[in-house]
């Protein structure tokens, strides 16, 4: 195992005593070390809740005979960053996130990862990683935001922003344009839309990177907590195999992506994040 050079021999037990300090076990250090690598903020609404996500996760690894490591992850949230100079941070995080992970994937010497992401950025960040550090890898996402209701009507951020020109327009008043804004997002989860954050899930899943159903499930649905279990479970057996993103993400795959892309309408910046 890779991790036998942070766990193995007695030249390791300086390392092996700051496991133990840790709260690791014997039995947990003789199984292989599984990297969650979580991006769970309270900042950002498509992430709020992959602490939930991470542990399922974790639940899978252990129910297939890994030990799971959570290591955290940055993520912006483009939506609350629009329209002020945060704006200028929400590209350049990408490569911040995956810089990131591969420090701590190589310092701690993971045998594998499962990437638990769900925004624009920090899924493709994410995947940069994992094509870089070419260990066992499974992309475990938080899922989409349930639509919003405005009235009768079902609305998403599309009509949120819609919202405020139709108020300057003068079509509606500020009580209507105040319940779109209280409305239009009922909970966690990436923003409802074919935006980016979808767009990049569902073209994980088309790559071979996640598990069906990675790019449709609602966040706040249970089968969501049931794919990340799986999802753990998953990165064990790709272990085993010895399978690793370079073997997945060939170019029969990509061409995958984009027939995807293209059927569904996805975003046009999963161009920028397929070719990075």
């Amino acid at each position: 195992m890779r991790s036998d050079n942070v766990k193995q021999g007695p030249e390791r037990c300086p390392n092996r005593s700051l496991f133990y300090a840790l709260g690791f076990t014997d039995e947990e250090l003789e199984r292989p070390l599984v990297g969650v690598v979580s991006a769970f903020s309270e900042i950002v609404p498509g992430h709020a809740h992959l602490d939930k996500i991470a542990q399922a996760v974790k639940d899978g690894v252990r129910m297939a005979g890994g030990t799971p490591v959570m290591v955290p992850a940055i993520g912006v949230c483009d939506g609350i960053a629009m329209g002020h100079e945060g704006m200028k941070y929400s590209l350049p995080s990408r490569e911040l996130i995956c810089d990131s992970i591969e420090t701590m994937a190589t310092a701690h010497q993971f045998d594998a990862l499962v990437l638990v992401p769900n925004c624009d950025k920090i899924v493709p960040g994410m995947l940069m990683a994992a094509a870089r550090l070419n260990l066992p890898a499974v992309v475990a996402s938080g899922g989409p935001m349930l639509a919003g209701k405005q009235g009768e009507r079902r609305v998403s951020l599309s009509q949120m922003f819609e919202a405020v020109g139709s108020y300057k327009g003068g079509l509606i008043d500020a009580a209507t344009l105040d319940d779109y804004t209280k409305n239009t997002c009922p909970g966690c989860g990436s923003c409802a839309g074919m935006y980016t954050a979808n767009s990049m899930n569902c073209l994980a899943e088309a790559i071979g990177m996640a598990l069906p159903g990675n790019g449709t499930i609602p966040a706040v649905y249970s089968a969501r907590v049931q794919l990340a279990k799986h999802a753990g479970m998953q990165v064990m057996k790709l272990l085993e195999k010895g399978l690793r993103p370079r073997d997945i993400l060939t170019p029969e795959a990509f061409e995958n992506a984009l027939a995807t892309d293209m059927a569904l309408g996805c975003s046009t910046n999963s161009v920028l994040h397929l070719l990075a």
